[in-house]
Parts: C-alpha cells; sequence; structure tokens
C-alpha cells in the first residue's frame, strides 16, 4: 500500500511555462474576498408536501430508533414532508414541490451574495473564491458512497446518497452537503433515465438538475469540438505549405512590421527548449521544430462529442469536403461526459491547475513518436476561456430543504465516475468541524470506489473516514444464480418474493465489496436499499453477512418511500462510523510501480490470477513509458456489471485472466486508461428509450415523464 501522491508539476518539461506566461494574472483573476457577516435567514418558511398516485405501495418504515438527543430545532430551510402512499412517481413528487430560493439556501450554508452567481431562482454556481476565505476552516467528516455489483436496473446509490444527507440535515441536525455528478441527457432519454435521486430522496428541481444545469456539459462540448477541429485544420495546412510560410502565418507581422508569439507559443518553445522569446531571432532548424507538428493521422485519439446516445456516429469519415483536397480519414463521437475534458474538469483543484491540465492533454504522436498537446496546437488558453465558469460547482436543494454541490460528470466504467474535487472542498470548508460532505461513487466499489480513493483522493489530498456500500435483496439474489434482470422488462417471480437461499449465495458479491473497500483502511457501513417486497428473513441474512464480512455496520433504509425520515438509523451508523475513524489512508499501489505492476495490482483486486496484454496494448505501455507517463494513476475501463471481464459471471468470481485489449491516456485528466475487454464510448438508443414519457405540460410549463 501507498500514500505517494501524483506530481502536480506533471509532464516535468512544462514546470516553468508559468514564468514564461506573460499574461497569467489574467487567466488566474479571482472574486474578491470580503469579511462581513452571513446573511441573516430569519425570514424562512417551513414547507410541506402530499403527493398521491398509484405507484407501487411503499414498504413499512423500520422500527422506531431512540435518537440519543434532544428534538433538535429545524434549519429556517428545512421542509417537512407529508409522504404518500402508494409513492407517486418521482417527476410528481418533484412537481408538486415549491423550491425555496437557491438564495436562501446558500445563506443557511454560510455563503453570501458574492460568493454565488444566480442562474434563475434555484440553481447558483459558488465561486471558488470563498475557499480562499475559508481556507482555514476545519474539515467535516468525508463520507464516498457505493454499491455493490449492480443489476441493469441500479440499486439505488443517488437516493441513497441524497436520503442519508436528508436524514443528517433534516433530522439529525447536522450540517451536510451532498455531492453529486451531473447526469448526461444520454441515459436521461435513453433507457437509465436521470440521476437526481427517486422517491421522496431526490434533487431538486429534478428536470432542471437532469437536463441542461448551468451549461457545463455543453461548454465541455464546445472546448472538446474546438480542440478536435484545431486537430484536422492542422494538419490541412500543415500539408499545404513550406516551414517559412507556416511560421509567418503563425507569426504575422502587425501593422508596425513587428512579430511577435501568443502567450501559448511560448509554452511551445520552452518544451522544444529554445530559450528565444523574438520570432525573427529564430534559425530556420528553430522555425521548422516549432511551426510544423508533423502530427500523425493514424496516431490522433481526440474524438468529436456530444450529449446524445447516437450510435450511428461511433464511427465516421470525415474530411470529403471538395475543399479539404482529400484528407480524408476515419474517426467517431463520443458522448460528451467521456470527454478528457469531463475528466480535467472533476480532479481539477483551482483555475490555473486547469489550465495546465487542458494545455498538457495529448491528442496523439508526431509522425516522430512524440506527444502533440492542446498547447503545442495553441488551444489550450481558449479550452480554459471555454471553461471558466464550469470550474464552478452548482448549489442545488433536495426535497427536504438540505444544499446539494452538483459537479462534474464523467462515467464510472469509461472514465473515473466521481464529481468534482473543488466541489467536495467547498464543502467540506463549508459544513466545517461536526458537519458532513457526501459524495457519490459510480457503480460498484470495484469501480467507482476504486478510482474515487486511487485517483481522486491522491490528487485532492482529502481522506474519507467512512465508505458506504449499498445493496439490494434483488442485487443479491440475482448473484446467488437468480435470472437475468433486463432493463425495460418485467422481474422473474424470485426477485418479488422471498428466496433466503439465493440471497445468501448472493451475499458472496456483498462480502467481496467490503473487503475490498476495507483495504483502504476506511469503516464500512452498508446500506441496505428496501423494496415493497423484500421480507425481514432476507434482510436479516444481508446483516449478518455484513457484519461477518467485517463491516462497521449494516442498516436497512427506506428513504425512497420516507424521505430523510427513512434513512436515520443510516445516518448515525454513519456518525458513529466517522467518529471512530483514525486510520490513514492505505492506496492500492504505489505511483512509481510501473504501468503493467499497476494494473495487475488491480486485476488481484478484482479476484484475477493474472493479466493477458494484446500485442497492442504492450506497445502502448512502452509507448507511455518512454513518453515519461508512467508515475500516473490507472483508470480502469471495464464493465460495471462483473469483477470480472465478463457481465455474466456474476457473484465473486475468481482465478480469472483479465484481457487488456488497448492501454490509452488523458495526460491532462492524469491516469492512464486500459482498456478490459471492448468497452463503448458512445451509447445507444434502445427500442423504446425514456423520451417516449417525456413531454411538457403546456399551461404551466412543467415537465413531464422524467426519471
Amino acid at each position: 500500500m501507498d500514500v505517494s501522491v501524483p506530481p502536480t508539476n506533471y509532464p516535468k518539461s512544462l514546470s516553468s511555462i508559468i514564468k514564461c506566461h506573460r499574461r497569467r494574472a489574467a487567466i488566474n483573476n479571482c472574486h474578491s474576498v470580503v469579511s462581513h457577516p452571513p446573511l441573516s435567514h430569519s425570514n424562512h418558511h417551513h414547507r410541506s408536501l402530499r403527493v398521491r398516485s398509484s405507484a407501487a405501495v411503499a414498504p413499512p418504515l423500520p422500527p422506531p430508533l431512540v435518537v440519543p438527543m434532544t428534538t433538535p430545532k429545524p434549519s429556517p430551510t428545512i421542509r417537512r414532508l407529508d409522504v404518500a402512499s402508494p409513492v407517486p412517481a418521482d417527476i410528481d413528487i418533484a412537481n408538486a414541490v415549491s423550491p425555496l430560493p437557491i438564495a436562501d439556501i446558500a445563506a443557511e450554508l454560510g455563503l453570501r451574495p458574492e460568493h454565488f452567481d444566480l442562474y434563475g431562482k434555484y440553481k447558483a454556481k459558488v465561486l471558488l473564491s470563498v475557499l480562499d476565505e475559508l481556507k482555514g476552516q476545519q474539515d467535516g467528516y468525508y463520507v464516498v458512497v457505493g454499491g455493490i455489483t449492480p443489476t441493469p436496473l441500479g440499486e439505488g446509490k443517488s437516493t441513497t446518497t441524497v436520503g442519508l444527507c436528508q436524514a443528517l440535515g433534516a433530522f439529525l441536525d447536522k450540517k451536510v452537503v451532498t455531492c453529486l455528478r451531473q447526469p448526461s441527457q444520454g441515459p436521461t432519454f435513453g433507457i437509465k433515465g436521470g440521476a437526481a435521486g427517486g422517491g421522496y430522496s431526490q434533487v431538486i428541481p429534478m428536470d432542471e438538475f437532469n437536463l441542461h444545469l448551468t451549461g457545463d456539459i455543453h461548454a465541455i462540448t464546445a472546448a472538446n469540438n474546438l480542440l478536435a477541429a484545431a486537430i484536422d485544420t492542422r494538419i490541412f495546412h500543415e500539408a499545404s505549405q513550406s516551414d517559412k510560410a507556416l511560421f509567418n502565418r503563425l507569426c504575422p507581422p502587425n501593422k508596425e512590421g513587428k512579430r511577435r508569439f501568443a502567450d501559448v507559443m511560448l509554452r511551445r518553445l520552452i518544451k522544444l527548449g529554445i530559450s528565444k522569446t523574438d520570432p525573427n531571432e529564430l534559425t530556420p532548424d528553430e522555425v521548422r521544430r516549432f511551426a510544423r507538428l508533423d502530427i500523425d493521422p493514424e496516431s490522433i485519439t481526440w474524438r468529436r462529442v456530444m450529449d446524445v446516445n447516437d450510435r450511428f456516429l461511433r464511427k465516421i469519415t470525415i474530411g470529403q469536403g471538395p475543399d479539404e483536397k482529400g484528407m480524408v480519414r476515419e474517426t467517431g463521437f463520443d458522448i460528451a461526459v467521456a470527454s478528457e475534458i469531463m475528466a480535467v474538469l472533476a480532479l481539477t483543484t483551482s483555475l490555473a491547475d486547469m489550465r495546465e491540465r487542458l494545455g498538457r492533454m495529448v491528442i496523439g504522436n508526431s509522425k516522430a513518436g512524440e506527444p502533440i498537446t492542446a498547447d503545442d496546437l495553441g488551444v489550450g488558453g481558449a479550452l480554459t476561456v471555454l471553461m471558466k465558469d464550469a470550474i464552478h460547482p452548482t448549489l442545488m436543494q433536495t426535497l427536504e430543504g438540505t444544499p446539494v454541490l452538483v459537479h462534474a460528470g464523467p462515467f464510472a466504467n469509461i472514465a473515473h465516475g466521481n464529481s468534482s474535487i473543488v466541489a467536495d472542498k467547498i464543502a467540506l470548508k463549508l459544513v466545517g468541524k461536526g458537519g458532513y460532505v457526501v459524495t457519490e461513487a459510480g457503480f460498484g466499489s470495484d469501480i467507482g470506489t476504486e478510482k474515487f480513493m486511487d485517483i481522486k483522493c491522491r490528487y485532492s489530498g482529502l481522506m474519507p473516514q467512512c465508505a458506504i456500500i449499498v445493496a439490494t435483496i434483488r442485487a443479491l439474489k440475482m448473484h446467488g444464480g437468480g435470472p437475468d434482470v433486463v432493463a425495460g422488462k418485467p422481474l422473474d417471480h424470485a426477485y418479488v418474493s422471498e428466496n433466503v437461499a439465493l440471497v445468501e449465495a448472493g451475499c458472496v458479491n456483498l462480502a467481496k465489496h467490503i473487503a475490498n473497500t476495507k483495504s483502504y483502511g476506511v469503516n464500512v457501513v452498508v446500506a441496505i436499499n428496501k423494496f415493497a417486497s423484500d421480507t425481514e428473513a432476507e434482510m436479516d441474512v444481508v446483516r449478518n453477512a455484513s457484519l461477518a464480512a467485517g463491516a462497521f455496520d449494516a442498516v436497512v433504509c427506506t428513504h425512497h418511500a420516507h424521505g430523510g425520515k427513512g434513512a436515520v438509523d443510516l445516518g448515525l451508523a454513519v456518525q458513529r462510523a466517522c467518529e471512530s475513524q483514525a486510520d490513514p489512508l492505505k492506496f492500492l499501489y504505489p505511483l512509481e510501480s510501473g504501468i503493467k505492476e499497476k494494473i495487475e495490482s488491480i486485476a488481484k483486486f478484482y479476484g484475477a490470477s493474472g493479466v493477458e496484454y494484446s500485442e497492442q496494448a504492450e506497445k502502448q505501455i512502452e509507448m507511455y513509458t518512454k513518453q515519461g507517463f508512467s508515475n500516473l494513476p490507472i483508470c480502469m475501463a471495464k464493465t460495471q456489471y462483473s469483477f470480472s471481464h465478463v457481465p455474466s459471471m456474476k457473484g465473486a468470481p475468481s482465478g480469472f485472466v483479465l484481457p487488456i485489449r488497448d492501454v490509452r491516456a488523458s495526460i491532462g485528466a492524469g491516469f492512464i486508461y486500459p482498456l478490459v475487454g471492448t468497452m463503448s464510448t458512445m451509447p445507444g438508443l434502445p427500442t423504446r428509450p425514456c423520451f417516449y414519457e417525456i413531454d411538457v405540460d403546456t399551461a404551466t410549463g412543467k415537465v413531464m415523464g422524467l426519471s
């Protein structure tokens, strides 16, 4: 185990660039810091909610719990829910609530008007300048929510995350912030639906959360596609111009006849080892080296993106227009959240850090095998300008009035699957000592939690005090040998009737997740997300298996049906786990070990007996090692439906050989990502997508059918 962190000046050859960037202050301009007291909140009011529907009957609450404290006076923004049974549809619950003005939520959190920019009535961007003002504030407790290996229906991690925070804030009188990823519109209109939680544990306004939000994904799309255009345009112009003509167009004389290098060009000069800053002083050889990138089209890894599931854009041919002079090549589109720029946003720690990360993104190689970056193309600064507002997290609220920070949305199977570092850091300062920040890691703990620990925590320097594993009886039955669970099809009878034997057999998957998560030195609490058909005997099996596997506690939750009230037991268990946590975080591998050694450590973590590398993977590993990228963490791209590479291998398989088909790199984000089997970066739409149910009430303007 290792406790080192990745180098922040990576790659080393660019470490001195900051000194040469003559307009750095313009890029790093921050909002002013002020010191007058917080706003008064005395004019806030309690809200109540009641909705009726014909949905499934809600499960009963667990036995009453005696909370070891006096009944707290609720926060002025806390909204008491009057829940309905059966539980209505998610969108009906969300539409029945009149959200509080987000300025009220911000004020209750301790933010002043100069700390945030409003985006309408119910959303606000929290400015990074608040971190400077609160740098002396002690952090609160840090909790990460993962899960067992999921079914295609999902096991309710987002709902559990929201429900837990509603319990902590609305019932246990704790200062709390929920940190969530921004959902992609691909799954929202595709097969999965939205990601605002569900039932009485949701982020609202739900339609704004799931659609557009404050435009961060659109900014990523614009930045990504600007870089894609710059790549092909540079190849086009280099193919038709001499070195001198190319240089003259890159550094044209001004009205006074003088040439100058743009600031981004100084970065390339330093990378090339050229110390001159006057274009007229370059030798012909230096002119050639500076002006000609000589990009190898076959090496280009950068693709265009859009935030829609569209299988027909996975492979396309470009350059077929009459003006492109036959410069045809094959490429494709990815879904926007698969862009490296999304991962950069999630892992950045400041505007200056984001500028460096965007500039060092590698898009391919020269024909001599040298990595070509966004700064080599001269576009790093422009990308930062497009992303400068997206770096600020978006503040929203839960149904019960607790605050939520929504920021970044990388997928967990093809990226690192966690919300942003800056959102977590802001939240930890805002809640302060004794407060709680709860963040979700995508998919099962083998993917999301592992990447949270080994990638996100390395770059943030933060350490969680508690890790939650969300489990459902449904998923455990599947891992115990139950029939396949298929999205869009009715569940087999085995999943809606008692079957203790299936649950017992499936607990091997839960035990593996507990053991893996405990290996980081963190307390593990199992949240049993109860469905209406689950029985007490089945839940007893899960509780006992969890404790036997080493969990700190295992708690039944009914937050979907009852909101925060149904997660009070979970909140108390999390409090105890955080207060008793003292061990330092232990990473899975040391960064200085080779790429293969790190891959093999993760494979062993999955249960594999070995790793098999394709010829292409071997070639890529050798190249990245030669280029100096071997000291980055690993982000495995694999299926979320099994510990192994085969989705049908349920439970806790062992002894399998993990195949590495290819190895790629996100140098700006700061990780190497091996491809385990075939991973699609552009989803397709099913026969009956979710968009069939989505419409707008033209009389009220309210969205209908979102889930």
